[in-house]
């Protein structure tokens, strides 16, 4: 028997939070109720909720600064918010988003309306459970692992049940020499994030097998051509993924190596994209390259450790990718000096990035 959503209604005006609740009960929701922001935030400590409908103008605590507050618990990075609001201005938006909303609705709002925004919002939620469900089963592997090494089975099977879970060639480190392999250390690496370009409007409307289907399909391309190419995959984003070379064990050239292999995932990403179009799925991929300095090791806790690399370089590759059109790859000048001669290059006007404080010189870096 599957459960019902259970979504909690905020707003002071008791009628007209009664009225929502009802509509959205009738739909089949589990609804709870909150009178003021303060309630929502101790509502939200003791239950499990899939869903937000969070009035904006509100005495005391707003809607903003509850939102931002949600925000703040572990157990509600992956539940959706929704701004109820009368207002319709664009700065009022932008605070919004800012504080961590995912959506607005502004009344009057028509039920229709409100129906579809609300089936699709927990339809993400839907895909971020699962995505929270295979790292528990990660994790679950990785403990079986460690205790396969403990009794002391083969290196041969350890090494290729590592790869299942970790880079290859931190795999082989983890076979040498053990949990040593994951100590924090600084190394420059070049960095890679891409990022599929209408994913989120495609999870929205169609069904979670679906969308599943083809994240399977692009991360076995994009995972074949990231371990030919030596890098290390850090993660996958369910529309994205990140990768970085020269760590746990040095790559030569490394930054050359990573602009090849943006330039093989376009490549292969165009071959899948009219296929993803024809139901409606991603146009294509975006790739941001940054090369620098970070700490690289080991970050999680005794039940579930990953192999991380974090710094400004991950942070400027990550803002590079999410300013890049489809079909793209821009780089920083760290990497077009590198790899300079070798690749085709054009220079791109200053990018004023969040989180740097000066305009950032990029490249769009294409095949020659």
């Amino acid at each position: 028997m599957t459960t019902a959503a259970r979504i909690l209604v905020v707003d002071d005006r008791a009628e007209g939070r009664k009225l929502l609740a009802l509509r959205l009960m009738h739909e089949g929701y589990a609804v709870l109720q909150a009178a003021s922001g303060e309630q929502a935030l101790r509502v939200a400590l003791t239950e499990a909720l899939d869903l937000v409908l969070l009035d904006v103008l509100m005495p005391g605590m707003d809607g903003f600064d509850a939102c931002r507050q949600l925000r703040l618990m572990p157990t509600m990075r992956g539940v959706p918010v929704v701004m109820v609001t009368a207002l319709e201005n664009t700065e009022d938006c932008v605070r919004g988003l800012e504080a961590g909303a995912d959506d607005f609705i502004i009344k009057p709002f028509k039920v229709a309306e409100l129906q579809a925004r609300v089936r699709s919002l927990l339809r993400v939620k839907s895909l971020f459970d699962e995505g929270q469900r295979q790292q528990a089963a990660l994790a679950e592997w990785s403990a079986l692992l460690e205790q396969r090494v403990a009794e002391g089975v083969a290196e041969v099977e350890r090494l290729s049940r590592l790869k299942r879970f970790f880079s290859p060639q931190l795999a082989a480190r983890l076979v040498t020499d053990g949990e040593a392999a994951l100590r924090c250390h600084h190394s420059e690496v070049t960095v890679l994030f891409a990022d599929l370009r209408g994913f989120s409007a495609f999870a929205e409307h169609t069904s979670v097998d679906h969308v599943m289907a083809m994240l399977a399909e692009f991360h076995a391309a994009m995972g074949r051509l990231i371990f030919d190419a030596q890098g290390t995959l850090e993660r996958f984003t369910g529309d994205g993924l990140m990768v970085f070379f020269n760590d746990p064990e040095p790559v030569p050239d490394h930054s050359a190596c990573a602009v090849r292999l943006a330039l093989d995932m376009l490549a292969v990403a165009a071959q899948l994209a009219p296929a993803w179009q024809r139901v409606g799925g991603p146009r294509g991929l975006a790739i941001g390259l940054a090369r620098g300095q970070a700490a690289l090791g080991a970050v999680g806790f005794e039940g579930r450790v990953d192999y991380a690399c974090i710094g400004s370089v991950t942070n400027l590759a990550a803002r590079l990718c999410a300013e890049a059109p489809s079909g793209e790859v821009w780089v920083c000048e760290a990497v077009r000096a590198c790899t300079e001669g070798r690749f085709a290059q054009q220079a791109l006007p200053p990018l004023a990035l969040k989180g740097f404080a000066l305009p950032v010189l990029a490249w769009s870096v294409m095949a020659n």
